[in-house]
């Protein structure tokens, strides 16, 4: 499995659109929001940082899915049927594989926001959001595993796009959820996205993540998850 692992990882940080989209991107964006016309309070540009991380994190874990979705369409889905790991293994490693490729687009947000922004946090604070967050996205690579598996290579990439912008916007990554309407207010506050943002922000607080927060995200966790295992055996079946 971990000579599995190796190989995906391999794959997807040689992809110049995981690159792009899951690294480069949110660095752009954060520089963008919070150096034209934004605010220049501390506090706006750590908030910011913690949220284009997250929301860098979120696109790495679901292009998981992609390469999945691709994989499928070329067989080596049915390939690895006959390898001696086990479809429990092959989930693994995929998820495992999503967990360690949103390392890069959490690590360079924080470069971005400490050299070039001015972003000051304790240096327990730094590896503690970090940790948080990067622990945090294992719902979302479960989500996008889900979507490869069931859908085709081109569905699974508009979808996870979808997916990625909607969640990202709903949840506050992008905007403050206290700019929305009440009622949307309240419906971000239930979404993983924004619980998931949460871990980071709770830590540049000085503050553990809330008792909410955690079981939020564990819900979210357990029906992604749920929904990623029923795909892959319906993939199996068909494939």
């Amino acid at each position: 499995m971990f000579a599995y692992l190796r190989l995906e990882v391999r794959r997807t940080l040689r992809d110049p659109g995981y690159v792009i989209s899951a690294v480069a991107m949110p660095v752009l964006m954060f520089l963008l929001f919070t150096n034209v016309g934004g605010d220049d309070a501390d506090a706006w540009k750590t908030q910011t940082m913690i949220g284009m991380a997250a929301y860098g994190a979120l696109g790495a874990a679901m292009n998981t899915g992609t390469g999945v979705a691709e994989d499928k369409s070329v067989g080596w889905l049915r390939q690895l049927r006959v390898t001696p790991m086990t479809p429990r293994e092959v989930v693994a490693g995929r998820a495992l594989n999503g967990s360690v490729t949103v390392l890069p687009s959490i690590a360079a947000v924080f470069v971005a926001g400490g050299l070039v922004n001015g972003v000051r946090m304790d240096a327990w604070q730094w590896a503690a959001a970090a940790l948080l967050l990067w622990l945090g996205s294992l719902p979302f690579t479960f989500l996008g595993l889900g979507n490869g598996y069931r859908l085709t290579a081109q569905s699974t990439g508009v979808v996870n796009i979808a997916c990625n912008l909607g969640l990202s916007v709903l949840g506050g990554l992008w905007f403050p959820i206290t700019q929305f309407p009440d009622w949307l207010r309240t419906v971000a506050d239930y979404t993983p996205t924004h619980r998931f943002a949460d871990l980071g922000v709770a830590v540049t607080e000085h503050e553990a993540p809330g008792l909410v927060t955690v079981t939020v995200l564990l819900c979210w966790l357990l029906a992604f998850g749920s929904y990623a295992v029923v795909s892959y055996r319906r993939a199996a079946r068909t494939a």
